[in-house]
């Protein structure tokens, strides 16, 4: 998988995927289709580059297979991949 930049104003995989650790204001960590609190509005996240974000979202890739073409692709394919992974 070719990895690649992440699209301005997607924020899919802040949204489609579950996160089962503790968030910054989520203890709990966010169920899968629930945006995170962090993510803003303008599908940018407000912890990108900061120490406290999480560890899984340092570590997610985007790729052309998993976020395809447009941010409706990429939402439908993240959570495709989370009902998969349950």
């Amino acid at each position: 998988m070719k990895t690649m930049s992440c699209r301005p104003g997607c924020g899919a995989c802040c949204i489609a995927p579950s996160i089962s650790g503790p968030i910054p204001g989520m203890p709990k960590g966010k169920p899968a289709g629930v945006r995170c609190i962090h993510l803003d509005e303008d599908y940018s996240c407000k912890l990108y580059g900061r120490p406290e974000r999480p560890e899984v979202c340092v570590k997610f890739q985007a790729d052309a297979e998993t976020c395809g073409d447009v941010r409706t692709q990429a939402l439908e394919r993240l959570a495709l991949l989370e009902r998969l992974t349950q």
